[in-house]
C-alpha cells in the first residue's frame, strides 16, 4: 500500500470522520497538524495539493483528495478487507451517499459552519435564536432517520456514521441534545462511543471543538 497522510487538526468534524475511517480499517498513517488560525492551509504547498484550502486534505502515495466524503469512500473501496463500511449493493450505497449529502449540506454547511464561521474567525460575539434553532430539525430529522436501526443506514456501521457523528457531536455547543426527547441519538452515540478507536478519533477532537467555541463566550439572542 502507499503512504497515506491525513492533513487537519482534531476539532475539525470532517478530518474526524477520515480519522475514524482510518483507524476502523486499521491503516497506518500520517497525521500532518494544518493550523487554520494561521492561514497554513494557504501555504504554496498545501495550495497545490488543495487548491479549496480545506481540511481535511489526504495523500495517498502522490494522489490527493479533499473533502472527508470523497476520502471516506477511497479508503473503503481501496483497502478495506469488505464492503461493509461503504456497501457494494447499490441500493444500500445509495442509502449511505444520501445520508453523507444530509451531513454535508444540512448539518455541517447550514447548521454548524453558518454558526461556527462567525464566532471563530470573525469574532462575532451574538449568534441568531433563528439560526441556532435549526439546529433542532437536524436533531428531528437524525433521530427519525434511525428508526429501529442501529445505525444511521440500517443495522451495520457505515461511514455515514463516521461523518453524521463528527458533526452532531460538535453542534451540541449551540444547542445541546435533549437525550429524553432524542433516545435513539441518545443510543446511537453511546453504541459509537463503545467502538475502540471513537474517544481517540473523535471524543477528543469533539472535546477541542466545544471547548473552542465556548472559549469565545458567544451569545444566543433572540
Amino acid at each position: 500500500m502507499g503512504k497515506i497522510s491525513l492533513y487537519g487538526l482534531d476539532a475539525s468534524p470532517p478530518t474526524r470522520a477520515c480519522l475514524l475511517t482510518l483507524k476502523a480499517l486499521d491503516l497506518p498513517f500520517e497525521f500532518v497538524f494544518v493550523n487554520l488560525f494561521e492561514k497554513e492551509n494557504f501555504s504554496e504547498d498545501f495550495s497545490k495539493k488543495n487548491p479549496q484550502h480545506t481540511v481535511p486534505l489526504m495523500q495517498d502515495d502522490d494522489a490527493c483528495i479533499w473533502d472527508s466524503h470523497a476520502i471516506m469512500a477511497y479508503l473503503v473501496e481501496k483497502y478495506a478487507a469488505s464492503d461493509e463500511l461503504y456497501p457494494k449493493d447499490l441500493l444500500q450505497r445509495a442509502k449511505v451517499d444520501q445520508l453523507m449529502h444530509f451531513e454535508s449540506g444540512v448539518i455541517f454547511e447550514s447548521a454548524l459552519r453558518r454558526l461556527t464561521r462567525p464566532v471563530l474567525f470573525y469574532g462575532e460575539p451574538t449568534l441568531p435564536r433563528n439560526q441556532v434553532d435549526h439546529i433542532l430539525q437536524v436533531y428531528d430529522f437524525v433521530e427519525t432517520f434511525l428508526d429501529d436501526h442501529d445505525y444511521m443506514a440500517g443495522d451495520q456501521l457505515t461511514i455515514a456514521d463516521f461523518s453524521i457523528v463528527s458533526t452532531i457531536t460538535s453542534i451540541g455547543v449551540f444547542l445541546e441534545l435533549d437525550q429524553v426527547k432524542y433516545p435513539k441519538i441518545a443510543a446511537w452515540l453511546e453504541r459509537l462511543k463503545e467502538l475502540p478507536y471513537y474517544e481517540e478519533a473523535n471524543g477528543k477532537g469533539a472535546a477541542q471543538f466545544v471547548e473552542l467555541l465556548r472559549s469565545k463566550n458567544f451569545t444566543v439572542v433572540s
